[in-house]
């Protein structure tokens, strides 16, 4: 709540950010979205009762957070301490490795604690929401890494994202493609519950305002396209993505359109929530996280040999040169980057000829990723620089 204050690798590619174009293989993940899961964590999460910092029930809610990632099949699943006047706790992050930028995250991040109540509005919606996302992500891949994080502390001061940034955002100088904070979304039972706002940086630092005012915009067009939801813009205060917001970070994020009344209070219950309200921006959150992170369809190994032998890089390994062959005939111009291990961008053009040369002696020995991108489909190879 916010208190104011290769090998090779082929698959189809997800269309550029700016298109915002319908994908249908990102619908058909959205359409596993489960409403009775939803309900049912939501049930659980509200049995724990009030989890604020320093309380058995708040361990418990995180041991069960923690235990529903370890049941999907995660592996990298880091409890962080910090300890305040409050007490102990544990921001809970879980990191979902990318395929070609894996060491540039999407950050999906809620806080799990509560205060004076239950708070199964506050933050159990978003909860509950990000545990759904990471379900239905577990065997899709992504171009980027995406870390889960369920904050602690958020109720007393955003204790635990601010420990987070300051204690390995900064010192790791962690790379951030974006943070996508889910809180409070679970609407008000008994009022029309058809919109969703969607939140961009307006404050200082002023230099990433643009690009998380270019990712709001697009984060309301997804919404729209994965749910039934209509979207409203608004700015960004007084929850866990301020501390990104203030290192610079790139943020936007959710919150209903019908404030609940019942936050931090014994009322903040399921029965004044709407269910299937926060279905749909759960939907739409999950149509939004797979196109941030750049999700693909993983195809055949037949269909992956057919691409390697339609696109030839010789030589391989150079030193001084690459030639580009499509040995298939070139109907249309074909994007194409260069990518090293980092999974940083060193050389991007767009190929219109069957063959043609490129120049790679400003480029440091090592290896790299060469992707193509034709209409709905990528392919990767590996490629060495002597």
């Amino acid at each position: 709540m916010k208190k104011i204050i290769l090998s090779c690798l082929l698959a189809f590619a997800v269309l550029s950010i700016n298109a915002q174009t319908f994908n249908s293989f990102y619908s058909s993940i959205v359409e596993n979205t489960s409403q009775a899961n939803i309900l049912n964590d939501l049930t659980t999460f509200e049995s724990f009762g009030i989890k604020n910092v320093g309380s058995t029930r708040l361990t418990n809610a995180e041991n069960w957070i923690t235990s529903r990632y370890q049941s999907l099949g995660y592996t990298d699943i880091v409890l962080q301490p910090f300890t305040y006047s409050a007490g102990t706790s544990n921001n809970i992050i879980i990191t979902k490795t990318g395929t070609v930028y894996s060491n540039t995250y999407l950050i999906i991040d809620g806080h799990y604690d509560t205060i004076n109540g239950a708070g199964t509005n506050d933050n159990g919606s978003g909860t509950v929401l990000i545990m759904e996302l990471a379900r239905l992500l577990k065997d899709v891949d992504t171009e980027y890494s995406i870390k889960f994080i369920h904050f602690s502390g958020e109720e007393d001061g955003l204790i635990g994202s601010n420990y987070y940034v300051n204690n390995t955002v900064i010192p790791q100088n962690l790379d951030i493609r974006l943070v996508f904070n889910i809180d409070e979304v679970g609407g008000l039972a008994g009022t029309n519950n058809d919109t969703i706002v969607c939140e961009r940086d307006q404050s200082m630092p002023a230099s990433n305002n643009a690009a998380s005012n270019q990712f709001t915009n697009d984060l309301a067009t997804l919404i729209e396209l994965y749910s039934t939801l209509h979207t409203e813009i608004s700015y960004a205060y007084a929850s866990d993505y301020v501390p990104f917001e203030n290192n610079g970070e790139i943020i936007t994020g959710l919150y209903e359109k019908n404030e609940t009344p019942y936050a931090h209070t014994a009322n903040d219950l399921l029965v004044n929530m709407d269910v299937p309200y926060l279905y749909q921006v759960t939907k739409g959150s999950l149509g939004v996280a797979l196109e941030f992170a750049v999700a693909y369809e993983t195809l055949s190994t037949e269909e992956e040999a057919d691409f390697n032998n339609a696109i030839q890089i010789s030589p391989n390994p150079s030193d001084s040169f690459l030639t580009i062959s499509f040995t298939r005939p070139l109907e249309q111009a074909v994007d194409f980057k260069l990518i090293d291990m980092l999974g940083k961008n060193v050389y991007e053009n767009t190929f219109t000829e069957q063959t043609q040369t490129i120049s790679i002696d400003n480029l440091s020995a090592s290896q790299y990723f060469a992707v193509f991108k034709l209409d709905n489909k990528r392919f990767i190879k590996r490629l060495i620089v002597e």
